[in-house]
């Protein structure tokens, strides 16, 4: 039997299939190959809803700003991980 999924869930697998694509600089299927396993749905549901949410303009371009500022965001969030890591 299919499983139903909320729209809240269908977003966060789309969302992390763009982000594997820029970040990986792969194609929409395998970046799905890689991210939807792991959230329990099959390669081709992931790039249905990607590509219907592209279509409803859904899916935000990612500035080359915006990159940068992410990206100085998750390294102190690293840091700190690291930090609190060393303490224990």
């Amino acid at each position: 039997m299919p499983k139903k999924f909320d729209q809240d869930a269908k977003d966060r697998v789309v969302r992390l299939v763009e982000d594997r694509i820029v970040a990986e600089n792969v194609s929409l299927q395998e970046a799905c190959k890689i991210v939807a396993p792991k959230l329990g749905v099959s390669w081709h549901t992931a790039a249905q809803w990607t590509q219907v949410a592209r279509r409803e303009g859904r899916v935000l371009e990612r500035l080359p700003e915006d990159l940068e500022v992410e990206n100085a965001r998750l390294r102190r969030e690293n840091q700190e991980l690291r930090d609190t890591h060393e303490f224990r």
